[in-house]
Formats: C-alpha cells, structure tokens, sequence
C-alpha cells in the first residue's frame, strides 16, 4: 500500500475500519482479492498477489493476523536488488516467530524503505514497524495514517484521508453507506499545493503528481492500481467483517472483489477465560451482490475493544490504591 488510514476502536459499530490504496507499475503483474497459500507455505492469505516476487502488500488469516506494507520514499537509497518487502507481510501473517524477534529480524534483512502495520488480534495488539526507525510502536485505539515517510507524518492527502475517514464513521448508517464515503475518498485526485509538498528525493513534479490519493501518470504507466476497503462491525456480540477490493486497469477500468468473514476477528482472552478459535467463513461475491452479511447467531461472550489494554492500563484497574 502507499497509503492508508486506519480507525482501531474508534467506533463501538465499527472497531476496525482500514481505507488503503497500493500504487504500482502497471506492468507488474499482480492478482486480484482472494484465498491463496504462500509458496513458502503457512495458513492461506486473504489478500491481492504480487505476481512478481510472490508476496502481498496486505493480507490476512483466518487464525487472526493482518498486516500491510508501505515504501519509504528514499530514491537516494533504494537498492534495486534489494529483496521484496510483500515477502515482510508473508512472513508476518505465517505466525511462527515471537513479536521481538520478527521485528529484529525484518528490519536487518537488507529491504528498502519500509513501514509495516502488523495486527495479532488473539493477542489484542497493534504495530507499527519500519527499517528507518529504531523500535516498533503499539498502536492505540484511534485514527492513524501512513504513506510512504512515517506513521502519521503530516503529509496532506494522509491528513485528507483521516479526516475522511473520520467523518464517514460519524455519519455511515451501514456497511454499505460507509464503503461508498471511503472508496470516494480513495479516488480522490485533488494533488496538493507546491508550498505543502513534502520533500523526499524526488523532482518537483512527481512530489506533485504523488501527493493525491488516486495517482495515475500521463503515460498511464504508473498509478493507484487498487482501494482496498476493510470494515469490521458489530452484529448483536458477534464481529463481521467486510473485505473490499476495487482494482483498476491502466485505461482506468475498475473491477470489485468482496468477501465477508463471519466471527472475525477473533478476540483476545483474557486471563479467565479461553476463546474458542473458529475459523472464519470464506466467500468472494461480485458488486451486483453487495449486501450485508446476515447477522451471526449469538453467542454468550463479553463485549470488548480489538486490542488489550496497554500494561499501565491493566495495572491501574488490578493494583490497590497506594496507602
């Protein structure tokens, strides 16, 4: 992806909610929104498919992981032979590494700029990581944004995004009604004024054609190649959640893909209790079919943000008050 926003229990009806575009070389060749098993093995992706070098720039499982990639924009810096940072979400969503010890690894393996966010909803966490700095962040509930330069560096169509995506959260009265406030968004063209442009290596026009959220060149060579839409909601105490993906031909074609994941994501368990993982339902259905996934049966559990409290907050409500 090369741009995103993401709202993480920001909303009670919509804990999570990820708007996304990825910009990429037409000639690479990529697949569409589906179910596929990496070669190097692990549980299935739910994700699009570089072609090329045989990762994603975001996906995730049934078990309860997502993560998504970004470029940080160091042309100064970019090694061509540098290995492919979709392999970094692969390898995230495998899930057979310690947090610590992935991070560490990931950030010495020789990638170009990078910003990874990586989610462990059974472990009710939140990260975001990259090569250019020097520790991954949990993330807390909120708006977040991120391009290609840090998490939530003010550029302008990141701060058009979050506030987009704010303001569709206060208003949507459906899943359907929020898909269309964020895909608009999404398709944004509005390039940013000269004096607001950031400064990373590149000439001066290309800041320019860069800055809006929906790219495409005058050659139609490069360019926003797909909007991906991730909307989890509650139904009663069950979570649903709606994965949406327009892709775009250089000609400016635009396909959607859908699938709806029942009982996703699963909840963290608190130390009383255990959560019985059930795998989530896989389904791909065309836009002629864009309704609501029928509400889940409802099961007895506690109703709870995505992510854990942080460690203060926990000791806060366990500790006694000091005398």
């Amino acid at each position: 992806m090369c741009l995103v926003a993401l709202a993480i229990d920001h909303s009670r009806r919509f804990p999570l909610v990820i708007a996304a575009n990825r910009d990429e070389f037409f000639k690479r060749p990529a697949d569409r929104l589906a179910w596929w098993t990496p070669d190097t093995g692990g549980p299935p992706v739910l994700g699009g498919r570089d072609l090329e070098s045989g990762g994603t720039w975001m996906g995730l499982t049934a078990g309860g992981r997502l993560a998504l990639v970004t470029n940080v924009r160091e042309p100064q810096r970019n090694d061509p032979a540098a290995p492919s940072r979709g392999h970094i979400v692969t390898q995230w969503l495998a899930g057979d590494e310690r947090t610590d010890r992935f991070w560490m690894r990931s950030a010495l393996a020789g990638h170009n700029g990078f910003n990874l966010v990586a989610f462990d909803f059974r472990q009710g966490e939140c990260f975001w990581g990259s090569n250019i700095g020097a520790h991954p962040k949990r993330l807390e509930r909120g708006i977040h944004g991120l391009s290609n330069a840090g998490l939530d560096t003010p550029w302008p169509k990141v701060q058009a995004l979050k506030a987009r995506l704010g303001d569709a959260l206060a208003e949507a009265s459906s899943v359907d009604a929020l898909s269309v406030k964020l895909f608009e968004a999404l398709a944004d063209r509005t390039e940013a004024p000269d004096e607001l442009l950031p400064e990373t290596g590149v000439s001066r026009e290309w800041e320019r054609r860069l800055s809006a959220a929906f790219i495409r060149t005058p050659d139609m060579g490069y360019g926003t190649r797909c909007s991906t839409l991730v909307i989890t909601e509650k139904v009663q105490r069950q979570l649903v959640t709606h994965v949406l993906e327009r892709s775009f031909s250089s000609t400016g074609v635009a396909l959607l893909r859908r699938s709806v994941l029942k009982n996703w994501p699963p909840r963290y368990a608190l130390d009383d209790e255990l959560v019985p993982f059930t795998p989530a339902a896989q389904e791909a259905v065309s836009e002629s079919d864009l309704v609501d996934a029928p509400p889940a049966t409802p099961k007895r559990s506690r109703v709870r943000s995505l992510l854990k409290p942080g460690l203060n907050r926990r000791r806060r409500k366990t500790e006694p008050m000091p005398l």
